[in-house]
């Protein structure tokens, strides 16, 4: 989640009201910063939470590992103040994904009993958490249904026309095989599924990976699986 409010939803003129205020109390937790450098997590799945992470600014990407050893990546999000580790701070939980910094980064160490403390002498801060945590299970959930109910065509068709409408928090990779692990695939049926839609004249490889050559024609496809 990001420590200022999202844009939208019921309470975002009252977040917007005690931004600052919610800002202070984070850092007021602070107990010190480190540096991670690129490929390093910051929190490692099934590990007890030790603290929750501020990442100001650098790219960190999201994985979850199943007993078979598969990987899926959820994707690589550019940071702005995102903070890391509150899921399994509220459910008292092990660390349920991989968090791993993406490039050499600093990140300011937010200490949990003075967050839980200052979080009961200020209630009204839970407003934030709440707001914050039901955005991104919306969002998630929607990834996680079109990932189990379509074709990884209709996927990747998807992925490639939500990037340019709107601002995702979530993007994709460079490397074929981390974006296969993106759609829960091999690379092997990533390319196969990429080359079928450059077959169909929907999409192309660009200087900065995929691009759409035809929006309307992609919508039409992707129409045909309603």
């Amino acid at each position: 989640m990001k420590i200022s409010p999202y844009p939208t939803g019921r309470f975002q003129r009252f977040l917007e009201q005690k931004s600052a205020e919610f800002r202070d109390l984070i850092f007021q937790c602070q107990i010190g910063s480190r540096y991670f450098d690129s490929g390093e997590a910051i929190l490692r799945q099934g590990e007890q939470l030790q603290y929750l992470y501020v990442v100001p600014v650098g790219r960190v990407s999201m994985s979850i590992i199943a007993a078979n050893g598969r990987r899926f990546q959820l994707g690589e999000a550019n940071c702005d103040y995102h903070l890391y580790g509150e899921m399994e701070y509220f459910t008292q939980t092990p660390c349920q994904w991989n968090v791993v910094a993406d490039e050499h980064m600093q990140v300011d160490i937010i200490c949990i009993q003075k967050l839980t403390e200052a979080l009961h002498q200020h209630p009204d801060m839970m407003f934030f958490f709440a707001s914050a945590l039901a955005e991104d299970y919306q969002d998630s959930m929607d990834i996680y249904t079109n990932r189990l109910l379509h074709p990884i065509t209709y996927n990747i068709a998807y992925d490639l026309l939500v990037q340019k409408q709107t601002n995702t928090l979530l993007g994709g990779f460079d490397k074929v095989n981390q974006e296969a692990e993106r759609f829960g695939t091999s690379g092997r049926v990533y390319r196969r599924a990429v080359k079928d839609l450059m077959d169909k004249g929907l999409i192309k490889k660009g200087e900065q990976g995929l691009e759409i050559i035809d929006e309307a024609a992609l919508i039409t496809f992707l129409d045909t699986y309603e």
